[in-house]
């Protein structure tokens, strides 16, 4: 299985050649924080190969001081980017940072001791196909 995936402004482009094995949705402080988000979207592999095709001079990596959060992004627009974790042995791929279709379905939600309270209702709050007039 081989994906592909870049950053918003396109100077990042990258393919993973592999499967992956999970892909939780991360409920954390930290995940929301760096997203801006409910939760952070994350695939998973300790087999797949991550090659960067282009930009990689761009990936600016944070590591979040005692804790095991870390975050790789482009410098240029901010967009997430995959980085390698556990010295080497896990592949963490943003979901959203991929141009093809993800075919693994979210394993599980994670830290859900901290999922924001706004997002309880999100199932039955409305939904537009594009930006509502």
């Amino acid at each position: 299985m081989k994906s592909s995936g870049s950053c918003l402004c396109g100077k990042i482009q990258f393919e993973v050649d592999g499967a992956f094995e999970s892909f939780f949705l991360c409920h954390c402080k930290h995940c929301q924080k760096d997203t801006g988000s409910a939760h952070g979207a994350n695939l998973f592999s300790a087999q797949a190969k991550l090659k960067w095709i282009s930009g990689e001079a761009s990936v600016k990596t944070f590591n979040l001081p005692s804790t095991r959060h870390v975050k790789s992004f482009c410098q240029e627009c901010g967009s997430a980017m995959p980085n390698l974790q556990m010295d080497g042995k896990l592949l963490v791929v943003p979901a959203g940072s991929l141009n093809t279709e993800v075919e693994i379905k979210p394993t599980a939600h994670i830290f859900c001791a901290s999922r924001a309270s706004w997002e309880d209702s999100l199932a039955q709050t409305r939904k537009f196909e594009k930006l509502p007039s």
